[in-house]
């Protein structure tokens, strides 16, 4: 059964006809994970889009956070003109987009206008690759991702021009499972589960967390790519429901040194005949699983230092990981222990690895690609994984610590031969690249912690 506010084309066309829905929204992510595309006449969509999809600026993946055109990449530049790409709306993601007003919205699949392949630079062509993998294999994917966000009384606008320093938290004590406090920002926490409900992204629940202001909306789980789909919406849904509503939230891995992260806690299983194959009799510690399993979680592990860019996209995403701060920072296994960085959870069908690695900050597709690649691989190689730590990991200092820095994960990622053969060497020299602009963009920047420290006492 599909989920409710999911459209067929018949559906669309029913509701145009009647005036019910104008806008058709068609996007697609860049590399940070960001919502770009264009808005159509629902009409014209229909006659046009449809069947031919439409067409964006390739500069759109190779752009900095500000989209200024960044020199230096081999896909888009100047010397090539910036052409444009083919946006291919897949219809599956066909929804209702319930907080707009007479709006759907379809994600799009990113081809080349000339060989009309999929663009392998392009985020969700990244995760196609490696579902194709999964299918090759004999694998269909579940996946889950849990974000965390914080939640502010201050509206966006007021927040950037003060800068960000006097933003108010919605909350103003932690507020971890706290009723009484999450009742304080219902307002936006009901309008957000109804508004994800009814636009195709089937809610569970949601929670206070372990910081002032921050909260947890966990949506159903899915196949890895429907589940990344929604995770895109989700994120759009509450940045423009805030912004409408005089609020914001952000989804920063760090956005305070007293607070706690914001982390994207994914889960996957892997399924055979509608069977969750991790399901079997191999003895792990405490956990009785297959030999399937094992060596998924084993290459899940191993090849974390050399993905770690796609879990940890940010300079500001490596502050998140504190002892002690329920971020992880070792590279261990466990069953139910928030410690780890990866947990094992559920029995039965319900059986799955759960990493604890990603931020919030993660772009979907590049996370669910690195986790699935790795695990696909440990498959391949047969890869055991570590024994089941039992304990604090946190004080387990023999343990590997993940990379500390984006500098450290972009120079792994640049010479992992395991990452060219998973993504392709095309695909790693460009995120290189992107991820290396990124921390020259903060090397160039004077920050309020320089100010503060070194104004009048230097």
């Amino acid at each position: 059964m599909k989920p409710k506010g999911i459209l067929t084309i018949q559906e669309l066309e029913e509701r145009v006809e009647v005036g019910d829905i104008e806008t058709v929204v068609v996007g697609f992510t860049d590399q940070y994970g960001r919502l770009m595309g264009k808005r159509f006449d629902a009409e014209f969509f229909i006659a046009s889009v449809l069947k031919d999809g439409t067409h964006a600026c390739d500069y759109l993946l190779t752009t900095d956070m500000e989209m200024e055109p960044v020199p230096g990449y081999t896909f888009a530049n100047w010397e090539l003109g910036y052409g444009d790409f083919h946006l291919v709306p897949e219809l599956q993601t066909l929804r209702t987009v319930d907080w707009l007003d007479k709006t759907a919205m379809v994600i799009c699949q990113v081809k080349s206008d000339k060989t009309h392949q999929l663009v392998a630079e392009a985020p969700r062509s990244i995760l196609s690759q490696q579902i194709d993998q999964a299918g090759d294999m004999g694998f269909a994917v579940m996946a889950a991702s849990e974000l965390e966000y914080y939640l502010f009384q201050t509206s966006y606008r007021e927040a950037m021009d003060q800068p960000y320093n006097k933003i108010q938290p919605a909350g103003y004590y932690l507020e971890d499972y706290h009723i009484l406090q999450g009742s304080r920002t219902e307002d936006f926490t009901a309008a957000a589960r109804r508004h994800l409900k009814n636009s195709g992204v089937p809610v569970e629940n949601s929670k206070g967390e372990w910081g002032i202001g921050q909260h947890e909306l966990n949506v159903q789980y899915a196949e890895i790519m429907e589940m990344a789909d929604r995770h895109v919406v989700y994120k759009q849904c509450l940045k423009e429901l805030a912004d409408k509503m005089g609020m914001s939230v952000t989804f920063m891995a760090k956005v305070h040194e007293a607070q706690a992260g914001s982390s994207c806690h994914i889960h996957i299983s892997l399924w055979q005949n509608d069977k969750n194959v991790f399901v079997g009799d191999q003895s792990y510690g405490p956990v009785t699983a297959s030999e399937i399993f094992g060596w998924f979680l084993g290459g899940w592990i191993k090849y974390v230092p050399e993905v770690m860019v796609f879990y940890a996209p940010t300079i500001n995403s490596y502050k998140r990981y504190v002892d002690g701060s329920w971020a992880p920072t070792r590279l261990a296994w466990s069953r139910d222990n928030r410690t780890a960085g990866f947990r094992v959870v559920g029995d039965g069908s319900s059986l799955r690895i759960e990493c604890r690695i990603p931020g919030a900050d993660c772009n979907p597709y590049l996370a669910f690609a690195a986790s699935l690649a790795s695990g696909l691989k440990g498959v391949q190689e047969k890869i055991a994984p570590p024994d089941c730590f039992v304990g604090d990991i946190y004080a387990a200092k023999h343990l590997p610590h993940v990379p500390r820095t984006l500098k450290e994960a972009v120079i792994n990622f640049e010479k992992s031969e395991f990452a060219k053969e998973s993504f392709g060497a095309e695909v790693v020299e460009h995120y290189t690249h992107f991820y290396r602009k990124e921390m020259e963009a903060f090397e160039m920047s004077v920050t309020d912690w320089e100010r503060r420290r070194y104004f009048e006492r230097i």
